[in-house]
């Protein structure tokens, strides 16, 4: 019994199964449309998390730029970007991730800013300094955080 105890553990630990590795920003894999199908942190999103991570001015800040109706309790939505209801609708999860991720890779142009990513910016700021950033930068979103607002987006469904 000790055996087979051990040897499932193992086949568990080397797929990954027992522990989840986030994928860094740098390795993301985009599709030619900008979709992502792997998770970026080997772990189911929370939809509760993801709902304040969005609402949240130190994190996604999302409301700032779409209007989402289910979290009217926060005030000041933005029209900037577009509505966000219904979203779980008209994109895949996979298509929302890549969107989250880095919207750039979807919509060429866009002012959504890339959630995910370390490198490449046209100039970051270096906080207040006046000064360039080092990159890489920290991404503003943490793999896991990214799972978390794709999961509640993908809770939003056209009724």
């Amino acid at each position: 019994m000790r055996l087979s105890i051990v040897s499932v553990v193992s086949v568990l630990l080397g797929t990954g199964i027992a522990s989840a590795e986030s994928v860094d920003p740098t390795e993301v894999q985009y599709d030619e449309y900008g979709a992502v199908e792997a998770s970026l942190s080997g772990v189911p999103g929370d939809p509760a998390s993801g709902a304040e991570i969005m609402k949240s001015r130190a994190k996604g800040n999302c409301i700032a730029c779409h209007e989402v109706e289910v979290l009217k309790d926060a005030p000041f939505h933005g029209e900037v970007g577009p509505a966000l209801n219904g979203v779980g609708s008209r994109w895949s999860e996979a298509e929302m991730r890549g969107i989250v991720a880095n919207a750039k890779m979807t919509y060429d142009g866009t002012m959504m800013p890339a959630f995910y990513k370390t490198e490449g910016f046209i100039r970051p700021g270096d906080g207040y300094t006046g000064k360039a950033g080092k990159e890489p930068l920290p991404p503003i979103l943490s793999a896991q955080e990214i799972e978390d607002v794709v999961a509640f987006l993908m809770t939003l469904k056209e009724e």
